[in-house]
């Protein structure tokens, strides 16, 4: 069953929908599907995306309980984390516009995805989004510290960052982490109403122009800058691992 389903809106809008049940967990055949997703829309002449996910949570992030089930296995963690990445600058490389549809929780790699997006439309409602990873253990790579300060600013991204804060949905507009609040049923019909007018610019100055603009989003996934090696040994630090069985427990899944 696939984990990614398309829509298709007016003026050439693909919506791509992340479906997989209960929370939307970015497992690596998630991650790969939608990336090569996007590459499928845009080849069959897509001029802007949508990205969706489910009700009440966006996306929970990365699938935990399967990376605790693989992480004695080096070379397949590794390829879990670098599918993820991978997902991710494909959103933040698109050739055309992509907007993320926030209709619920956006943590962790939830809002790593959504900040790949050029814009972003949440349900205005007991929401929240950010990078809670301190909260459970994990440092935040450098790439992604990049994609917040991008954002937010330097002063406002060490202090969600640091403190691994989840940020209610009318804060996160406030400090631009998000662009737009609606209600929870218009989330998909807003983002796509944002992404018609500036389709209507000449096309070829206006794709140009946001891909220059958007160069430093690209650079911050890059492998070096991520330093993807010293976060996987990040992550089998001891005192990370006890704080993922917790956070697994609290949840009910340990």
């Amino acid at each position: 069953m696939p984990h990614i389903t398309q829509h298709e809106h007016e003026h050439a809008i693909i919506e791509l929908r992340l479906e997989r049940p209960p929370v939307n967990a970015l497992n690596p055949d998630l991650c790969a599907e939608l990336r090569t997703a996007i590459d499928a829309a845009v080849d069959a002449g897509a001029e802007g995306l949508v990205l969706s996910g489910g009700p009440k949570v966006f996306s929970a992030g990365l699938d935990v309980p399967f990376l605790l089930t693989i992480q004695d296995d080096a070379a397949a963690l590794r390829q879990a984390w670098t599918t993820f990445f991978d997902a991710a600058r494909a959103l933040a490389a698109c050739p055309v516009p992509v907007v993320a549809a926030i209709a619920g929780h956006a943590p962790a790699g939830g809002c790593v995805l959504a900040l790949c997006c050029d814009y972003r439309v949440m349900a205005d409602g007991p929401f929240a989004i950010g990078l809670n990873e301190t909260q459970v253990g994990i440092a935040i790579p450098p790439g992604i510290l990049r994609l917040m300060q991008r954002t937010v600013g330097r002063r406002n991204a060490e202090r969600l960052l640091v403190a691994g804060e989840m940020v209610p949905a009318g804060r996160a507009h406030a400090i631009g982490l998000v662009d737009e609040l609606t209600g929870v049923d218009e989330v998909t019909t807003r983002a796509a109403a944002w992404l018609r007018p500036l389709l209507q610019l000449p096309r070829k100055p206006m794709l140009t122009t946001r891909r220059l603009a958007r160069a430093d989003l690209v650079d911050a996934l890059t492998e070096e800058s991520l330093q993807l090696d010293h976060f996987l040994r990040e992550w089998h630090d001891p005192a990370t691992q006890q704080a993922l069985r917790d956070m697994l427990a609290r949840i009910g899944k340990g």
